[in-house]
């Protein structure tokens, strides 16, 4: 029997009415994920927890469980499989439990699959490195640089790895109707499902493989049905781009398609394209659930907005977890004016690099700046040189810094306004107000071994 899969969330911050609107077009679906994390997003959460300790979870998922409340109630048996929890998948976890209970929906079971939090792993392997510790002194090297995670160890906010499937298959295989995760690897989302609903064994690779290209194509919600697509502009009804539906077979292979009646596509092309994307090396895409080739795929058409994706094949997955650690790395500010008339661009460049002189005049010392003028080209590697500035009456001038100490930045925030009066002619747009001092989080990836991290689940309540 098929099971129907369904992507109504891409990111936190996606559209927050998407499960509403497929649910309502597509009510027979099995199960539904949403995705929330990024690569920085904990690092977000970890700010919003510091202010409010029940706060580090993505809230805006309890309001889309508030807005299914009449779907259930019409007796909707749609589960739900979500990275929602963030930080915090228990306060998430409660958070829901409350928002059900408030709507008298007390018989819909939430899990919630914890483990993924290694932050006290690392600080311990750091303190004990070298020679007969249990963490040698190579372990967790970032794995673009190789430097050791020693030199940011005293501002390391969140590390967490990427879970697999198994914890949500077990805690789906339990009864529950709402499973929420905190990190997990994005298709295990929809693989966690498979394994639960199949009954696949834990070496069936060539089927978790396949579950895992399903997982791929879903994960970025309305991008697998043309969002984002080269040939965005010629999508019909743009202004609704489906989400996709995944509906996959017994032996791992399934048919991407999207809820009838809403925009977008879902072609050879648009599969095609969030296939490729964020992949690294097709013979061998790592997940925590298997290694997959993607070079033995086949995509089939099989009539208007229905793709066959099959012939994945799997292997073991690797010993180790990919763990996406943040730290603290000084601060930033972002000012924007703009500037008409003659020689526009000339002058907002120059009105730039007077404001950075006048901040180094006051002994400010910035890591990093950057005047960019947009509009002119200058954003886009590779486009500036082909392109003629003389002749423009107009231009965004966008000064950036980036410090290691907040004070420089601070102090760059109020410099802003006074080009107003102090800068060229044909300066507007500075209604909105000085910018605001934003943290800068770096982003550490590096690797962890399988056995050294605990995944677990259990039912609230």
């Amino acid at each position: 029997m098929l099971l129907k899969i369904a992507n109504a969330a891409a990111f936190w911050g996606d559209q927050p009415d998407a499960a509403t609107r497929l649910l309502a077009a597509a009510p027979e679906l099995d199960f539904l994920t949403l995705d929330y994390l990024a690569e920085v997003s904990l690092s977000i959460m970890a700010i919003v927890r510091a202010q409010d300790p029940q706060a580090g979870y993505a809230r805006d998922f309890v309001d889309v469980v508030r807005s299914l409340v009449p779907f259930y109630q019409r007796g909707g048996r749609t589960r739900i499989v979500t990275n929602a929890g963030g930080l915090d998948p228990e306060a998430c976890g409660r958070a829901v439990r409350g928002a059900l209970s408030a709507a008298g929906l007390r018989n819909l079971k939430v899990a919630i699959v914890s483990g993924d939090d290694v932050l006290p792993r690392l600080v311990a392997g750091l303190a004990e490195p070298g020679p007969g510790s249990a963490t040698p002194a190579a372990a967790f090297a970032n794995l673009e640089t190789g430097e050791s995670l020693a030199t940011i160890a005293d501002r390391l906010m969140t590390a967490n790895a990427y879970l697999g499937a198994q914890p949500i298959a077990e805690a789906l295989c339990g009864g529950a109707d709402i499973v929420i995760t905190g990190r997990v690897a994005d298709p295990s989302l929809t693989v966690g499902p498979c394994l639960a609903h199949f009954g696949w064994p834990a070496d069936a690779f060539d089927r978790i493989a396949g579950a895992t290209v399903a997982g791929h194509l879903l994960e970025c919600g309305t991008q697998a049905c043309g969002g984002f697509s080269t040939d965005w502009l010629e999508l019909p009804n743009a202004a609704d781009i489906g989400f996709p539906i995944a509906e996959v077979a017994e032996d791992g292979s399934c048919v991407i398609t999207k809820a009838p009646g809403t925009g977008g596509a879902v072609t050879l092309q648009t599969v095609k394209e969030q296939l490729l994307y964020e992949i690294g090396d097709p013979a061998t895409y790592l997940s925590p659930d298997a290694t997959v080739s993607f070079l033995t795929l086949r995509l089939e058409q099989l009539g208007a907005d229905r793709v066959r994706v099959s012939g994945a094949s799997g292997g073991p997955p690797p010993p180790t977890y990919k763990v996406s650690a943040t730290y603290r790395d000084g601060y930033k500010a972002h000012g924007q004016l703009t500037l008409f008339g003659h020689d526009a661009v000339k002058k907002a460049r120059h009105a730039g690099q007077a404001m950075l002189e006048r901040l180094a005049a006051h002994g400010c010392v910035f890591r990093e700046t950057l005047v960019e003028c947009l509009g002119t080209g200058a954003s886009v590697r590779g486009i500036a040189s082909r392109m003629s500035d003389t002749h423009l009456v107009e231009t965004v001038l966008r000064v950036s810094v980036a410090a290691n100490a907040r004070e420089p930045v601070e102090r760059f925030t109020r410099e802003i306004a006074p080009l107003v009066t102090c800068g060229p002619q044909g300066v507007t747009g500075y209604a909105t107000g000085r910018p605001k001092v934003l943290p800068i989080f770096g982003y550490w990836p590096c690797l962890i071994a399988r056995a050294a991290v605990q995944p677990a689940w259990r039912m609230l309540g």
